[in-house]
């Protein structure tokens, strides 16, 4: 997942940061304003530009399926990359024995150790252990970082208890989620194209960080293997599909958003070579990448114009949690500058970037006191604003607007990717049971979010169909996910 502005502190998080980009910074208030233009008319032009009815939210469905066929078709192709994740065999909950998993997506690492004891006792007993980045690691270089997480990973390898146990002879195999920019190039191997979300560490971009970890443990004299390198979105669609074989999408809704779906191979013109013995492969669509035909206000172009990538991952910065709050508070901000919402100053702090979060709207959504105090509150500590029943009314009105537009071309996207894979199966996607698993904090709790995204699906779709695709919650999948991959493609003969 390519998440935009720093990104995310960790992958799927629903933490947003107040600070102020080095653009944007804070306007002068100004003590007196003329209400030359009516805070009404900039709320209905807000609605109106976000607007989603069902032939737009179609459109954007239908693009989807073209832009996924065209990324196929070769490397390039269009928006969105179509990342082959090497992924051929996926879990089918008869994998046994111990298996780790390191997930480095953010600024947390987190080590997790799972039993499996197969069909029968499923999950016998999992440990995690998370830590947070030092920050001067992130700018620090390869071999410091990937020390670290050596380091880490011994630690929590020496605290094994008697739940977990390996075969004599064998090596402990990992599942490594890496959520950054990598060419992948097999199942264990993948180039770092380069970092992000706030990471500058020299010596990696270029190189496969499988070997780099394998290097540190060498250098740790820790007896491990890499067996998988996945995806965070991977992850959770394999963690989703070992409960439930229906899984064919999985979706992360958190700070950033990704997408991933199970392909056919020989719907992939651009695999070359050996084709997987499964006769199928996941696809990682980094849809955050998608643009066509996505309703811009004028605060979308402002922010993207801000950001540090003008003009990139504009489907994420319409749908993902790090951006509908800013997106909010740069309506509300002109509202106070040119129709005085809030009286005839402009509050300071509002003309913060980033300083009004997703949670904060989220929170005033749900109020539904006849006085909407929760509002009044959070306006309050957020802007320093006190705030009229009628200013809290048009708040709502802005927050609905983003939020709106947020989940349905959401639920759009989900089933452009459905539609693609039904053209494709010819029925095996719509007459039968599909899930989608979900994952990501702005998915998780942000009910309205949820309804928006799930109306969508069900008008694209109709009654009928829509009630053979289960959009269902797969909270923290990518971790057991990660174990759950290196199980299925261990270098030792499966006993399952």
């Amino acid at each position: 997942m390519l998440v935009a502005a720093t990104t995310s502190p960790a992958v799927g998080s629903f933490h947003l940061s107040r600070s102020p980009s080095s653009r944007g910074m804070p306007r002068v208030t100004m003590a007196v304003r003329s209400n030359v233009v009516s805070v009404g008319s900039i709320l209905t032009k807000l609605q109106q530009d976000c607007a989603t009815p069902l032939p737009v939210i179609r459109h954007v469905a239908d693009a989807m399926t073209v832009d996924m066929r065209a990324g196929l078709a070769v490397d390039g192709g269009s928006d969105l990359k179509m990342i082959l994740s090497y992924v051929d065999s996926l879990p089918s909950g008869n994998e046994k024995g111990l298996f780790y998993a390191l997930d480095l997506g953010g600024t947390n690492l987190r080590a997790l150790r799972v039993q499996l004891g197969g069909k029968e006792e499923r999950v016998i007993a999992t440990e995690f252990e998370q830590l947070s980045i030092p920050q001067e690691l992130m700018f620090g270089t390869s071999e410091e970082l990937f020390d670290f997480i050596a380091s880490t990973l011994a630690g929590f390898a020496e605290k094994e208890g008697e739940k977990f146990h390996l075969p004599r002879g064998r090596q402990r195999e990992i599942g490594f989620t890496f959520s950054f920019p990598v060419k992948q190039t097999s199942i264990d191997s993948g180039i770092l194209m380069k970092w992000t979300k706030g990471f500058s560490v020299s010596g990696t971009a270029g190189r496969d960080v499988v070997a780099c970890l394998n290097e540190a443990m060498e250098r740790q004299g820790l007896d491990m293997r890499v067996s998988a390198l996945v995806n965070d979105t991977v992850g959770t669609l394999a963690g989703a599909r070992y409960w439930d074989d229906d899984v064919m999408v999985a979706v992360i809704l958190g700070t950033g958003t990704n997408a991933c779906y199970v392909e056919r191979t020989d719907s992939i013109p651009k695999l070359q070579g050996s084709k997987s013995s499964s006769g199928r492969t996941i696809i990682n669509t980094e849809w955050g990448a998608f643009s066509n035909g996505i309703p811009l206000t004028v605060f979308d172009r402002d922010m993207d114009a801000a950001s540090i990538n003008p003009g990139e991952q504009i489907f994420e910065k319409t749908i993902s949690g790090m951006y509908l709050g800013e997106i909010a508070r740069r309506a509300l901000l002109t509202m106070a500058e040119e129709g005085s919402l809030f009286g005839m100053s402009v509050p300071k702090k509002l003309s913060t970037p980033f300083a009004l979060r997703t949670p904060d709207i989220c929170a005033m959504q749900l109020d539904i006191s006849d006085d909407l105090q929760a509002v009044g509150s959070i306006l309050h500590n957020v802007a320093g604003v006190e705030s009229s029943l009628s200013a809290r009314r048009t708040v709502l009105g802005v927050c609905d607007a983003i939020v709106k537009r947020g989940g349905r071309l959401a639920g759009a996207g989900i089933v452009g990717i459905l539609q693609k894979m039904e053209e494709d199966s010819k029925g095996v996607i719509f007459n039968k049971r599909t899930v989608v698993a979900m994952d990501g904090g702005l998915y998780e709790h942000y009910p309205q979010y949820r309804r928006y995204l799930q109306d969508a699906v069900n008008e694209l779709l109709g009654l009928e169909i829509s009630k053979n695709i289960v959009i269902e919650h797969s909270k923290d999948g990518s971790g057991i996910g990660a174990a759950l991959l290196a199980a299925t493609n261990s270098k030792y003969d499966h006993d399952f």
